[in-house]
């Protein structure tokens, strides 16, 4: 018996949900924003730089041609990528009343879409998914670095450079880390009998495979429920929905696929010639991803950042659900970076956003984030060992202006707030100190005694009410929050926590925010949509796995209670490939 037959059922299952997502809208609209709202958007004006215009500047650089217009469809004409969904966010215009300024201008940045020449043979295409596709042209064919999120979005884009540039062949596939947006279009990049054959090489950093099937397998289904509020799916584009993640529009939704790498970088500093091309590869395991690499092109004086250098404040800790990162050592790699290219490097590219050019500017770039990461970092430490909790830091912690208000450094995908409660729990761990916190009441428990000591249901929601005539939005859903827990079927707590998170979803600089608060308020009016959601665990994924990490994505499906007398053996033969095991089941 083969691994690929005893995964056929989970991979089948993997493929209908990864490429049935489209939008599903909800039936009541969404309000608009209350004059609280407005005033504090507004603010923002003359808070941040919004004069400095550079980085619309390097965002238009070196454009070639547009996206196509059509819409990517699935065999099942599901809706896989729809290039014209954010039409609506037009460079040059205000911000809505019902959306940040800030996020806004960031989605304005992330609209500029299309292929574009970094450098002389150097290409991206650009909101085609949720990362960038680049193409780096070499003495043989063409090298691709990471393919997308879909099959699908990842053939468009090449058919785009091959309109503009000529048909080539691809001869190498370079995944920067192990997130899904990485590596699933490879499928529609190579064929994988030619990367068999050896006719195209695809190199990884250390522990790729390990990390994308651990990340995308084990935790896959409560990661992909939660990734469709993370990325809004279930949000309709407009002002008052869905108007970006802030690292990039969406996701798509089409085939996520994956080609186990022939070639590892398994060294810091290995260089490689690949194609004609001297890249000098830095490994940074544990940044962003459990599994990343930078690397310079000599020929090119290029960095590529892959997604440790962005034009946002990352996440130290993803709301999707993930592992989370470790601060200090992410600016360590950057340091890094400035040490070893930083006296040659004239552009900066990432698989987000767009470049810096100039080594002044790439330098700078590369400092500003070094020093965020590691200002997080420290003061979140300074903070927590002078006896301030976890919550208490997040609420006090403020970075100094010459970070703040440089705009890469702003929330749009990460956020302050959620990623100091990371890194206090990196190293502290989720428990405050506070024996009362020890063990406290479960939720649904917990609020229906809230409820009952403070008077009742209806005299919560009367002063409610009157906070959130105050503009009071966080206090509103966190106490109205008791009353939907404590009694699910009361519309009217449901209703105005619904707008307590309306708002405060206006109110986001970050884009994950912003689609979290949305789909919930979605939620609370109208019930859950029942729909497919962004499903991680695709087809490829579960058959690239290990007989090993196969028996324990077994394992974390079987129900502890009802199998906990069971006792049994199973002795399993993967034939001559795949060895031959035995598994034991017991308490």
């Amino acid at each position: 018996m083969r691994l690929k037959s005893i995964v056929k059922s989970f991979a089948l299952a993997g493929l209908l949900s990864s490429t049935a997502l489209t939008p599903l809208f909800a039936q009541e609209a969404p309000k608009g924003a209350t004059a609280s709202t407005r005033q504090a958007n507004n603010a923002l004006y003359n808070q941040l730089p919004f004069s400095d215009n550079t980085d619309f500047t390097n965002a238009h650089k070196g454009f070639i041609a547009d996206l196509p217009a059509e819409v990517i469809k699935g065999e099942q004409g599901n809706v896989i990528w729809n290039p014209q969904q954010y039409a609506f966010i037009k460079e040059g215009e205000k911000s809505p009343d019902t959306v940040n300024p800030s996020l806004w201008r960031q989605s304005q940045l992330i609209n500029i879409s299309g292929l574009f020449e970094v450098t002389d043979g150097v290409y991206q295409i650009r909101n085609l998914d949720l990362s960038n596709m680049t193409i780096i042209e070499g003495k043989e064919g063409i090298t691709v670095v990471d393919p997308l999120v879909s099959a699908e979005t990842a053939k468009a884009g090449m058919d785009l450079y091959f309109k503009n540039r000529g048909n080539k062949p691809v001869v190498a596939i370079i995944y920067t880390h192990s997130h899904v947006d990485h590596y699933g279009g490879v499928h529609g990049v190579v064929d994988e009998a030619d990367v068999k054959s050896g006719k195209v090489k695809v190199y990884a950093p250390a522990g790729f495979m390990e990390a994308a099937v651990a990340e995308n397998i084990m935790a896959g289904n409560v990661m992909s429920r939660r990734a469709s509020y993370m990325y809004g799916n279930l949000l309709k584009p407009d002002a008052s929905g869905q108007v970006g993640a802030g690292l990039g529009t969406t996701t798509s939704a089409g085939t996520v696929t994956l080609i186990a790498p022939t070639n590892i970088i398994d060294k810091d500093g290995q260089k490689e010639v690949i194609d004609g091309l001297t890249y000098d590869f830095m490994l940074a395991p544990g940044s962003e991803a459990p599994s990343e690499m930078l690397w310079f092109i000599e020929e090119k004086k290029l960095i590529e950042a892959a997604e440790d250098v962005t034009h946002t404040l990352h996440n130290i800790y993803s709301l999707r659900g993930a592992k989370i990162r470790e601060p200090l050592p992410w600016s360590k790699y950057i340091n890094e970076a400035i040490v070893r290219w930083g006296d040659k490097a004239e552009i900066i590219m990432a698989q987000h956003h767009w470049p810096t050019w100039g080594n002044e500017n790439v330098v700078g770039l590369l400092k500003s984030q070094r020093d965020l990461y590691r200002y997080i970092n420290d003061q979140t430490l300074r903070m927590a060992n002078e006896g301030l909790t976890r919550d208490e830091i997040a609420a006090n912690f403020k970075l100094p202006d010459s970070l703040a208000k440089t705009w890469a450094n702003r929330g749009y995908y990460g956020s302050i707030s959620h990623d100091v409660k990371a890194t206090y729990v990196l190293y502290l761990g989720w428990f405050d100190g506070n024996p009362a916190t020890l063990d406290e009441l479960p939720p649904e428990e917990a609020a229906k005694k809230f409820v009952e000591y403070m008077g009742g249901a209806d005299a919560i929601l009367q002063k409610a009410k009157a906070d959130f005539d105050q503009g009071n939005y966080r206090w509103v859903a966190q106490v109205v929050s008791k009353v939907v827990f404590a009694d699910p079927n009361n519309q009217n707590a449901r209703n105005l926590e619904a707008d307590a998170l309306e708002q405060l979803g206006y109110q986001a600089e970050s884009g994950p925010w912003r689609n979290f608060y949305l789909t919930g308020a979605q939620e609370l009016r109208n019930g859950v949509v029942k729909g497919p959601t962004p499903n991680t665990a695709s087809p490829d994924t579960v058959r690239a796995m290990t007989p090993e990490m196969f028996f324990d994505f077994l394992a974390v499906h079987i129900n502890g209670e009802k199998a906990g007398n069971a006792r049994a053996v199973f002795n399993i033969d993967l034939g001559s490939d795949g060895g031959k095991y035995k598994l034991e089941l017991e308490n």
